[in-house]
């Protein structure tokens, strides 16, 4: 057991626990944060996905030790957003959301996709969104309304 120090959608977090502990499992367990989903557990689908210091990572591969001293956003965290609204707004106008179960980690790598690029194409936002799968929509939807979300809010990012 090691005490790990981190910022959690805005907050210190200060927790005494097995360092090698899934930090999935940290979130849901020890935090409520149910957002991130274990899909695959094993950092091939995505539902997991969190930013560790603006970057996207799936959480079911990342050790606690790992979150020591830095900064993680949770879809929790996000949809409390400018960006998430209007990134929120796109997805349910184009169809993007169907089930459900990507959509947090679909969300997650849209805010990182678009915080470095925030006027991708098409096929920049397909490989942005490649680490997450989804097997409602076929994609098309969700491509669609990040690019609607990127020029319709441009600016927020």
């Amino acid at each position: 057991m090691i005490k790990i120090k981190f910022k959690l959608n805005g907050e210190d977090k200060e927790i005494l626990a097995d360092p090698s502990l899934r930090f999935l499992d940290v979130l849901r367990n020890q935090f409520g944060l149910t957002g991130p989903k274990e899909g695959c557990g094993e950092g091939e689908c995505g539902a997991c996905a969190v930013l560790l210091d603006h970057k996207i990572v799936n959480s079911c591969l990342l050790p606690l030790a790992n979150v020591d001293g830095k900064e993680i956003v949770t879809i929790e965290g996000y949809s409390q957003t400018k960006r998430y609204q209007m990134l929120s707004k796109e997805m349910m106008e184009a169809g993007g959301s169907q089930c459900g179960i990507c959509t947090p980690g679909m969300m997650i790598a849209a805010e990182s996709l678009l915080n470095q690029n925030p006027s991708p194409s098409d096929e920049e936002i397909r490989i942005g969104i490649s680490g997450n799968l989804c097997r409602c929509t076929g994609y098309n939807m969700i491509i669609k309304a990040i690019s609607n979300a990127s020029k319709k809010g441009s600016g927020l990012w």
